[in-house]
């Protein structure tokens, strides 16, 4: 399966409550992208640096905003090491590293956090286990 495919069809999908996610897209821990999904806001290096700080340490990501293609995003909760979860008005965004890469979920207005939670880190959780 190509990296865009599961883009477009595991991260785009309907979600069970009928809603979609805004955005998605893989990239490489280094910051390069894999996939993504038309208008995927465009992630600095310097974001993807603090990203990977935060998965270390979550209360310095929190006290300077998670950031986003320079769109900021207060960080709501997460577990250490995996994942990253982010909160802006009504949307937010899920982030689930894997063992070589981020994978991201923006949602807005329509889609709950918990929706996005699920189908991010359920396919962060696969590629894992395929050791990517």
């Amino acid at each position: 399966m190509s990296w865009q495919a599961y883009i477009d069809d595991h991260l785009l999908a309907t979600l069970p409550g009928g809603g979609q996610l805004t955005h998605a897209a893989i990239l490489g821990q280094d910051g390069g992208l894999w996939a993504s999904s038309p208008d995927f806001p465009e992630v600095s290096e310097d974001e993807v640096t603090a990203i990977m700080k935060g998965f270390d340490d979550a209360a310095a990501l929190a006290a300077t905003g998670l950031r986003i293609g320079g769109e900021k995003y207060m960080v709501v909760a997460g577990e250490p090491g995996e994942a990253i979860r982010g909160k802006k008005g009504p949307g937010g965004v899920t982030i689930k590293k894997t063992a070589t890469a981020l994978v991201f979920g923006i949602y807005a207005e329509g889609v709950t956090g918990s929706e996005c939670n699920v189908v991010v880190e359920n396919l962060g959780d696969y590629l894992k286990d395929q050791g990517i």
